[in-house]
């Protein structure tokens, strides 16, 4: 039988949207549905600016007498400053709550929920602090489900989240309404072509992160973050990201 592995989740931060607009309310600023929320208990989601581009990605994890916004840690600030700023009158409060994030894989203890990213992350478990079996490699895990994060390839005020796979990783619902941001997303994916997106490169050496990644003749195709075991994830240009390619000097080729 598989052993239950898992640990306190590091840096991550809790914000507890309280009141009786809080469903309302923040389905109109976030990137998810929040009636798959309610129905399913948890959802990745983001905050974008007007342009479209990424404030804060997070899990919100819907409870009986609010809704649970968990974000890393150095953006919870930021994010509940903005969020308090689209309170008008509607009727909530945002506030930070010491509640421990346990993230494991294997059989899930009770009360614990599926990260709605991708299955093979496992399971996140709120209000308690547990560490059981051998440590995860969560980093390897993230470099070959593809799955950015927040201080490595996904970068607020820049990153487009569409680029970054929110899509596949279930972070945006193009059949809501209306959100911060939706014009940008929604045009971007019904009326263009990515041209940039993440794959996995394999790796003779490390390199450090956001070291560009150049294709035989000089010009830049992308630049590796995350590495784990020879691999490493990176943000690519499409069209360039399948042939010779080398990073600080080193061969390097596409493996996803």
């Amino acid at each position: 039988m598989t052993e239950t592995r898992c640990a306190p989740a590091p840096g991550r931060a809790v914000l507890r949207v309280t009141g009786p607009d809080r469903e309302k309310y923040l389905q109109g600023l976030v990137t998810q549905d929040m009636g798959r929320i309610l129905r399913d208990g948890i959802g990745y989601a983001a905050l974008l600016t007007p342009q479209g581009k990424l404030i804060a990605d997070f899990l919100l994890v819907a409870q009986p007498d609010c809704v649970l916004i968990d974000v890393a840690a150095d953006l919870a600030d930021d994010l509940t400053r903005r969020l308090t700023m689209f309170k008008l009158r509607s009727r909530v409060e945002i506030a930070p709550v010491d509640l421990p994030v346990t993230r494991g894989i294997g059989p899930a203890p009770d009360g614990a929920l599926p990260d709605p990213r991708d299955a093979g992350l496992g399971w996140r478990l709120y209000g308690q602090a547990l560490t059981r079996g051998a440590a995860v490699d969560w980093d390897a895990l993230r470099i070959a489900l593809k799955v950015p994060e927040t201080g490595a390839e996904l970068v607020p005020g820049d990153s487009f989240i569409l680029e970054l796979g929110f899509a596949r990783l279930n972070g945006v619902d193009f059949r809501k309404g209306c959100y911060v941001g939706q014009e940008v997303t929604a045009r971007m994916h019904h009326k263009t072509e990515l041209r940039r997106g993440l794959v996995v490169l394999a790796l003779p050496h490390p390199v450090p992160p956001g070291t560009p990644v150049l294709m035989d003749d000089g010009r830049e195709a992308g630049a590796v973050y995350t590495q784990a075991g020879g691999k490493g994830l990176a943000l690519m240009r499409l069209d360039r990201a399948d042939g010779p390619l080398s990073a600080a000097g080193q061969p390097v080729a596409r493996v996803d």
